[in-house]
């Protein structure tokens, strides 16, 4: 019960501070970080957040399975789009090569406020084949500094990956008064 409850909690805060992140700084971005960190750790045994711990017993964290385990190896897992103006939208292609014994499936791709938007391959990924995963990020209501990630859910070990892109999003100049 008690776990239900500080879970509760964290996804309360989170969602404030997700909320927040939308004009978030690089503070915010730690925290969101440390948040996700975490509410990973909380879930251990994979659990969907909303259904309550049925168990008494600790989550025990996931071990790493046994077997060939396909592997992400992007080119870089971090992109700044510089400076923009609010409103723009702008978006960035993160290319990977799967280094692993396995084939690579992506099963999910969430970005991190609904102004950032992943694709990704839906088809699985062959041993020493390439992908594309593209991160699109709307900065209208944006402004200043925007760390925003995309997280990648794969049958990787381990299972989530984490991509990140940045921009200094310039306000638009808006009138003073309510529009007629």
């Amino acid at each position: 019960m008690r776990k239900g409850i500080k879970l509760s909690l964290f996804v309360g805060m989170l969602a404030m501070i997700f909320a927040a992140s939308c004009s978030s700084n690089k503070e915010s971005e730690k925290k969101i970080a440390e948040l996700e960190n975490r509410i990973n750790e909380l879930e251990g045994s994979g659990a969907p957040i909303s259904k309550p711990a049925t168990t008494a017993t600790p989550a025990v964290p996931e071990e790493k399975p046994e077997g060939p385990i396909p592997a992400f190896a992007f080119e870089e897992e971090e992109f700044d789009f510089g400076t923009i103006n609010e409103g723009d939208v702008v978006e960035h292609t993160f290319k990977f090569k799967n280094t692993g014994d396995a084939p690579l499936i992506i099963q999910n791709a969430v970005g991190s406020c609904g102004c950032t938007v992943p694709t990704w391959p839906k088809e699985p990924i062959p041993v020493g084949g390439t992908g594309e995963v593209t991160a699109k990020f709307n900065s209208k209501g944006k402004s200043n500094a925007q760390n925003k990630t995309v997280t990648l859910t794969a049958n990787t070990w381990p299972k989530q990956t984490r991509l990140r892109i940045k921009a200094q999003v310039n306000p638009s100049e808006t009138t003073d008064g309510p529009v007629k």
